[in-house]
């Protein structure tokens, strides 16, 4: 099962299709996608993206980052939200190497999930809702999608081994992520070994985190975001499919 859709530019996008559910059914493949900056599309992958058929895409970025780096090109052609879900903006390149770097990131995490708890119900909202196919994205496609990938895919019933995984894939774009880093910022060093990286670890201490303030995630997803259980219902039924991988 290859879940990579490769394109030239970018790095990190993926098709949430054919993990299995608890209730023995599963996602459904060419209706959920994650990615980083769509924003980097151009020439051949900008044919290969509008050949995929999505209609929302969901950008979790800052408007500044928009604003310095573009969001999809002509974005009118799609149903566009931008939901920023994070609120203390940080420099990975600077953080010290001497920290322990997925307790880091996790903590980072969680500050999304507290101060982001309103965009991240409009976000799964939206992925409910939202004419499809749908794609959300963040500069990576690692943190804040990896967030988001992990709430859909917990909501969806697909077991927490197949939830770190997914989110781990990213590991696969590291040389390519550092790489882009390094040639955005020719006049500056990189001090953080852990640039890129997206380690199982990382998503599950922020769970575990989750877990222990709100009893589950869905505990976090129901009393912190406010997510319907209508919503959550639609969810399932858009995205899960009857059908085997």
């Amino acid at each position: 099962m290859n879940r990579h859709v490769a394109f030239e530019r970018l790095h990190n996008f993926r098709d949430l299709g054919g993990y299995r559910a608890s209730d023995g059914r599963t996602v459904a493949w060419r209706t959920l996608y994650r990615s980083d900056s769509l924003g980097k599309l151009q020439g051949a992958d900008w044919d290969k993206f509008l050949a995929l058929g999505v209609r929302t895409v969901i950008d979790l970025r800052y408007p500044w980052e928009i604003e310095a780096k573009g969001r999809v090109p002509e974005a009118e052609r799609f149903h566009y939200v931008n939901l920023s879900i994070e609120h203390r903006p940080y420099d990975q390149a600077e953080i010290s190497p001497d920290v322990d770097p997925w307790r880091y990131l996790a903590d980072r995490f969680a500050e999304v999930t507290e101060d982001g708890a309103e965009e991240i119900r409009q976000v799964l909202e939206q992925i409910a809702e939202g004419p499809g196919p749908v794609v959300f994205h963040c500069t990576s496609g690692k943190d804040r999608t990896g967030l988001v990938g992990a709430f859909v895919l917990t909501l969806l019933g697909v077991d927490r081994d197949d939830v770190l995984a997914d989110f781990a894939l990213t590991e696969l774009a590291t040389e390519r992520l550092l790489a882009d880093w390094q040639a955005a910022n020719p006049d500056r060093v990189m001090k953080w070994p852990g640039y890129g990286r997206a380690p199982a670890r990382i998503m599950e201490l922020v769970l575990a985190d989750l877990e222990n303030r709100y009893g589950s995630v869905h505990g976090y997803l129901k009393d912190r975001v406010g997510l319907t259980d209508d919503t959550a219902d639609r969810l399932r039924s858009r995205l899960l499919t009857g059908g085997e991988a």
